[in-house]
């Protein structure tokens, strides 16, 4: 018997990456899912993935910047299921570390409107559209959150404000819910996806796996300066903490908390000049 075994699951960005890696494995630990996105195809493609568990998974296109679309994925998810007891807010989006010194007002403006809305409005709203019948349930919120909400540098200054605007939400919607909803988050570290950049500049068509693939040709890994570099960068190595901190047997005391799982970043100390030491 899997650690959510007969649980119900809803997943924002589903379709792809880290939210359909944590869709596949809560799958494998017992839970029913729906996955929410903007890409009909690629949720589909995560239901065939499923196989035999096919039945188990729901899948929902959907914006998260859409109140409407949010609420009828959860309305879908338990007239399909019965319940909801878990809800990953997770779609986002990377600025691919584009500096404040890079960009010019408008840009900023732009880019600044598009990241917030996916990376943070998406989360608010998800949880306004969950949290009534997260109580019914006393179910549980685990965010995926990034090692950008606890350090600099894991982007530019918006994807990071972004990230930690995040962290600060899942505080509040600690406080906010308890004691009847759990809310954590898992801090994950870089990885090879389709995550994409904004679409105000001109990035929506590149991504992470892209940049993975330049560095392995080139012979770098991973990004430098990660302790452990050596460790995998697929999404689907990233998923045991969100099973953990779902699991009402084994985080049931567990409300307000954050697991890294960036290979260690916290503990590189400091080997690289300053940011601006080039300007």
């Amino acid at each position: 018997m899997g650690w959510l075994e007969g649980e119900v699951v809803l997943i924002t960005g589903g379709g792809s990456g880290i939210g359909r890696a944590v869709a596949l494995r809560c799958l494998a630990e017992g839970a029913s899912v729906s996955v929410v996105g903007r890409s009909a195809e690629q949720l589909e493609e995560v239901v065939r993935a499923a196989g035999d568990r096919g039945a188990r998974v729901l899948a929902v296109p959907g914006d998260v910047r859409s109140p409407t679309d949010l609420h009828d994925a959860v309305d879908a998810t338990v007239e399909r299921f019965g319940k909801l007891d878990v809800l990953v807010p997770n779609a986002g989006i990377w600025d691919y570390h584009r500096s404040v010194t890079r960009l010019t007002g408008k840009e900023l403006s732009a880019a600044f409107d598009e990241i917030f809305d996916i990376n943070v409005k998406g989360y608010v709203l998800a949880v306004e559209a969950a949290w009534r019948e997260l109580v019914a349930t006393r179910g549980s919120i685990v965010m995926t959150l990034s090692n950008a909400s606890l350090h600099t540098d894991g982007g530019g200054s918006l994807y990071t404000a972004s990230k930690h605007a995040c962290l600060g939400l899942l505080r509040q919607f600690a406080y906010e819910l308890a004691p009847k909803v759990r809310v954590n988050g898992v801090a994950v570290g870089g990885m090879r996806t389709k995550l994409r950049g904004p679409g105000s500049l001109g990035l929506q068509d590149r991504t992470l796996e892209a940049s993975f693939a330049k560095n392995e040709a080139s012979g770098e890994k991973q990004p430098p300066l990660i302790p452990l570099y050596d460790s995998s960068v697929e999404p689907e190595d990233f998923t045991g903490p969100y099973v953990l901190l779902a699991s009402r047997a084994n985080s049931s005391t567990v409300t307000g908390a954050v697991i890294p799982a960036d290979g260690g970043i916290a503990v590189r100390g400091f080997r690289t000049p300053a940011g601006g030491a080039t300007l």
